[in-house]
């Protein structure tokens, strides 16, 4: 384990023997014994999901793997708009940031949507 500030660091197998100790925050058996309701509830009480829609019927997609490392930026943004993310309280910026992921990937699925409009439209016209 590697310590600095406030952020600790474990190699991969420092986790395996963590998780063979059953040092984790996870509790499977109170997750298992929730009605789909309660874990509806409970998902919506979590600060890093508050606001956040999933609709996997709907084209969302679910990425497994790592996410490509966080880079920091300066941006002017409108103080309103800050004040309401702060007010969420802890992850504010972790919303912000899937607010515009969901823009972007609205966007994209927009594009793709349009490209494959125009293609058709091609092939049905001869060209």
């Amino acid at each position: 384990m590697r310590k600095s500030g406030t952020i600790v660091s474990y190699t991969a197998e420092e986790i395996d023997e963590m998780l063979a100790r059953g040092e984790d925050q996870s509790d499977y058996a109170a997750a298992d014994a929730m009605t789909e309701e309660e874990l509806e509830a409970a998902i919506a009480s979590d600060p890093d999901e508050a606001g956040l829609q999933h609709n996997l019927d709907n084209g969302d997609n679910v990425i497994m793997g790592f996410p490509k490392p966080k880079r920091q930026m300066t941006v002017r943004l409108d103080g309103d708009i800050i004040e309401w993310f702060k007010e969420t309280g802890t992850g504010y910026q972790t919303r912000m940031n899937a607010v515009l992921r969901s823009y972007v990937e609205a966007q994209k699925r927009q594009d793709l949507e349009l490209r494959k409009r125009e293609r058709a439209e091609t092939a049905a016209s001869g060209e």
